[in-house]
């Protein structure tokens, strides 16, 4: 553990400090040889998740970065050496907000000094696809959000989140139970069309921690990260090997993606979002058409796909 409060040690301020990006930040940083102040941001400075950070040495500020309390935004930066930058595009699927927000934590960081930005960025959907996919709303945001970033005269580097390998897991699960109690990966895409899965919690923070601890601050690099590049085919079919569950993947229609994903919860234009997302992956590619990340450097292996399967727990998967 090498979190410290000692005033020599560069402060990392960490957006979304208990949640996915942020909580895997710091933990790589906590496990590194070097020394760091870090300074974590929640709403809720009280939660479990908080709390535990507090045990470790983090200072963790209560703050909500919303652009309406812009001047609690810019006093949460103050004195940071070096920042990581978030949002949460599916908090509340609002694309306009999103990209204000993106640009408020870019202003309080340059305001406060900060001699390095790290931004969660993805790629720009509309642009590489010359328009033909113009509705993957939350991957543009991000790549406007970059646009600002780069012009603000503040070294900057994008480190782009991989697929999540949770989505497997997570509160609206990919796998869809069949009529025969089977089960399918059903996606509006090519069963060979691969995507940069990515550990969120385990790897995330290590391409971050690579770029804090680099000779020079890599200014204007854009980092694609991923623990492992695979098929959808054989994510599928790893899925049934490990789990012993009847799991295949099913190629379906944007039409039925969409029905899927209304069913599921998801709202019209997060649904529409998520299948032009997917018909992007398999015509362009996930970062389009840019190769994911060396691992070469980073602290220490990232995961297979494998290695997350035998680790998840499917319990709420396989009902």
């Amino acid at each position: 553990m090498t979190i410290t409060h000692a005033q020599s040690a560069p402060l990392v301020a960490v957006v979304g400090a208990t949640g996915l990006q942020g909580g895997s930040v710091i933990k790589a940083l906590a496990e590194s040889d070097k020394l760091y102040r870090i300074r974590g941001f929640t709403r809720d400075a009280t939660k479990a998740a908080a709390e535990a950070l507090k045990k470790q040495g983090v200072e963790v500020v209560a703050v909500n970065l919303v652009v309406e309390n812009r001047e609690e935004v810019y006093k949460a930066f103050v004195g940071a050496d070096y920042v990581f930058l978030v949002t949460n595009y599916w908090e509340h699927v609002n694309q306009a907000r999103e990209i204000s927000e993106g640009k408020l934590l870019i202003d309080a960081a340059k305001a406060a000094g900060a001699k390095g930005i790290i931004w969660s960025g993805l790629v720009p959907v509309r642009q590489i696809s010359g328009g033909k996919y113009s509705k993957v709303l939350h991957f543009d945001s991000k790549a406007q959000v970059a646009d600002y970033g780069r012009a603000s005269s503040v070294p900057f580097v994008d480190v782009q989140a991989g697929f999540y390998a949770t989505n497997f897991v997570g509160p609206f699960p990919l796998l869809a139970k069949q009529p025969d109690g089977t089960y399918a990966l059903p996606w509006a895409a090519r069963p060979s069309t691969v995507v940069p899965v990515i550990d969120i919690e385990h790897d995330y923070g290590l391409f971050v921690r690579r770029v804090l601890e680099a000779p020079v601050f890599p200014d204007g690099q854009t980092v694609y990260t991923a623990s492992e590049d695979i098929s959808a085919e054989d994510m599928a079919r790893q899925i049934a090997e490990i789990t012993s569950q009847k799991v295949v993947f099913k190629q379906i229609t944007p039409e039925d993606a969409a029905q899927k994903f209304i069913a599921d919860g998801f709202p019209s234009a997060a649904a529409t979002d998520a299948v032009e997302g997917f018909l992007f992956f398999d015509e362009f590619g996930y970062y389009g058409g840019k190769p994911s990340a060396s691992s070469e450097g980073l602290a220490r292996p990232t995961r297979t796909f494998a290695e997350f399967v035998k680790s998840a727990d499917w319990s709420k998967v396989f009902v």
